[in-house]
């Protein structure tokens, strides 16, 4: 796993304090944002998707969780995945939703084998295939996944 950029090392303390303030380690990772850091991209994004510390703004977060995934960061598209299935700050797209799914565990994040299993089970964004369905659905199953 690569080193935290200076201003997401920054961000993370401010947060950690006992009285964290949310501003500066907002700005911190704005700072870092400007410079194309994936990590801190992701970040705004999860700020803006559920509201923390700001007001929650889902398109917003779509953006900057679309520029997150330009790293290839997985937990960014895991989330947009969610996006675009159920329609969150963006117009529900079921073949994008499954495709974000798709490369989320290409990039390591392995609640996605679940959701690709789902995917395929029900015919979600992909044609349904049961069978298909039903092995990734084992095989999250047996890393305890689901």
């Amino acid at each position: 796993m690569p080193r935290k950029s200076y201003h997401v090392s920054k961000a993370l303390k401010e947060m950690n304090r006992k009285r964290p303030n949310p501003k500066v380690a907002f700005r911190h990772l704005e700072k870092a944002a400007e410079k194309n850091d994936y990590e801190a991209l992701y970040a705004i994004a999860t700020w803006h998707l559920f509201g923390y510390y700001l007001k929650k703004d889902t398109k917003k977060a779509v953006v900057y969780l679309k520029k997150a995934t330009l790293g290839n960061y997985a937990d960014a598209f895991y989330d947009l995945a969610i996006c675009y299935e159920e329609g969150v700050g963006t117009k529900i797209n079921l073949a994008q939703a499954f495709e974000c799914y798709l490369k989320a565990f290409l990039h390591g994040d392995k609640q996605s084998m679940y959701e690709i299993g789902r995917c395929y089970y029900y015919g979600i964004g992909v044609r349904k295939n049961i069978k298909v369905g039903s092995i990734w659905l084992e095989h999250a199953r047996q890393i305890g996944v689901s």
